[in-house]
């Protein structure tokens, strides 16, 4: 690029392929892994032949070889060793991770090693697989292989897979959220959120120091980050609303997957979707100025769910009891424009558990428990935001202003909101703050901001019995898993 950052394209996956991990079914693990339709289990026996067909193929190619580290907080280091075919791949994992010092490397023995040859594809009829592709974590032998993939983020998130097997039993929540702390070094905040609903823009505020924007885990004295860099999304990605995470992906260094450059001129197009939405950018955290390079913090003050409701019926804010913290992390809800029918787009829901459907190990509940345990121990706030739609709908209301958004994000990591009075939203039953500074008070009632009301109950109605069916559907998985 003429920025100075490596592009870099993954052919057919633009994105993960989570049909295609399976964990091995080996005797230390077994008992413990959340067995579910995401969670699908694959023989010891065709891992041991996948992965002889890897050693192989290294045997007889050249491949790089990439020692890092996970864990900001020492007592829980994971050391990782990550074996790829591709160059980029390599890179991406040392931007990705924390980069040992050199005395560090002396010695280094991986906990870890995850293999990424997309060379190497499977045979399904032979080998059991879905397709080609295959992601196989062996929790038992500290072994991940990835193959028929060049999708770099398959690489960190096995990792994050593992993380979430390993540190609940050492007394450390992982969380998939983004985090980040005052200049003074108080007043944390964490922030769930799936993709599209603002987790990484909001969580860069030039006003506040960003300790990561993925991955983290919450144990006895703080936050901590998991990675070493970050891994943003691009698309159609402006200077002037986010400079920070502009400025790091037009770094030197930096990996630019799928973005769509003028071969002449070698400049970006951020804004084209051609090869996929999912454009991204993997580069070292301190690239961003205000990075907390320690990658570690205190204890959280608040806790921010981010969902981008479609449907506009939730509140812009809301501050969760207990019962709601459960409900809503165990629902990781936000909606995204559906297809169109008679030029009607509508929404559809979006429901990830825990915010980390994908790289759940143990039960939900067992997250679940290690949040409300955290949040009550430490004299957390948790809340909910809307970033998505108010006054109705998608194709009828609009998107949540983000300066309300901003304006709500900064009381509430402020602590400005934590004695403001609230009221029961009917519906949701959800506690909303009566006032907050700086957003109009219309704003802030979602039933009042819709031109028909009944409809707007209609609509709040229909969401919530998709909320309580996928909560059901959560506890029959956990019923059968159990």
């Amino acid at each position: 690029m003429s920025t100075g950052a490596l592009t870099a394209e993954t052919g057919k996956h633009t994105g993960r392929s989570p049909k295609d991990k399976f964990f091995v079914n080996e005797p230390t693990s077994r008992d413990a892994i959340w067995w579910h339709p995401g969670n699908q289990p694959i023989p010891t026996a065709t891992f041991n032949g996948l992965l002889a067909r890897m050693e192989e193929f290294i045997g007889s190619h050249d491949v790089y070889t990439q020692d890092v580290f996970a864990c900001a907080d020492p007592r829980y280091r994971l050391r990782v060793r990550v074996i790829t075919e591709h160059a980029w791949h390599s890179l991406f994992a040392r931007n990705l991770f924390i980069r040992p010092n050199a005395d560090e490397l002396l010695g280094f023995e991986p906990d870890f090693t995850v293999m990424a040859l997309p060379s190497v594809k499977a045979e399904p009829a032979r080998d059991g697989t879905r397709s080609e592709t295959f992601i196989l974590v062996n929790l038992g032998r500290g072994v991940v292989l990835i193959g028929g993939t060049e999708y770099a983020g398959e690489i960190k998130k096995s990792i994050f897979t593992a993380l979430n097997y390993l540190l609940p039993a050492k007394g450390v929540f992982p969380m998939h959220c983004s985090a980040n702390v005052d200049e003074d070094g108080g007043r944390e905040a964490v922030f769930f959120g799936l993709s599209g609903t603002g987790k990484t823009t909001l969580s860069a505020d030039p006003r506040r120091r960003l300790i990561g924007d993925d991955e983290h885990g919450w144990g006895d004295t703080g936050v901590f980050n998991f990675e070493g860099g970050c891994y943003a999304k691009t698309i159609r990605i402006r200077k002037e609303s986010e400079p920070e995470i502009y400025a790091a992906v037009e770094s030197f260094g930096t990996i630019l997957e799928n973005v769509v450059y003028d071969p002449r001129t070698r400049a970006p197009d951020y804004d084209s979707d051609q090869k996929t939405e999912n454009t991204r950018a993997a580069y070292p955290v301190d690239l961003i100025p205000n990075a907390v390079l320690s990658g570690m913090g205190g204890h959280p003050q608040n806790v921010i769910f981010l969902s981008a409701d479609a449907y506009g019926v939730l509140p812009p804010v809301a501050r969760l009891d207990d019962e709601q913290i459960r409900f809503y992390f165990l629902s990781g809800y936000t909606a995204k424009v559906a297809g169109t029918e008679r030029g009607v787009k509508e929404p559809e829901p979006i429901f990830s558990t825990c915010f980390a459907a994908p790289f759940l190990v143990l039960s939900p509940e067992t997250y679940a428990d290690m949040l409300i345990d955290r949040v009550n121990r430490h004299h957390a706030q948790v809340w909910m935001l809307n970033t998505g739609w108010v006054g109705g709908p998608y194709g009828v209301g609009n998107r949540m202003s983000i300066a309300h958004t901003r304006e709500i994000v900064s009381a509430v990591v402020e602590g400005r909101l934590r004695d403001v009075p609230t009221h029961a939203d009917p519906i949701f039953g959800l506690h909303i703050p009566d006032r907050v500074p700086g957003v109009p008070s219309e704003v802030l009632d979602p039933r009042g901001s819709w031109p028909d009301p009944e409809a707007y109950d209609a609509q709040a109605v229909k969401l919530r019995r998709l909320f309580e069916e996928n909560i059901h559907h959560i506890g029959k998985n956990a019923a059968t898993a159990g």
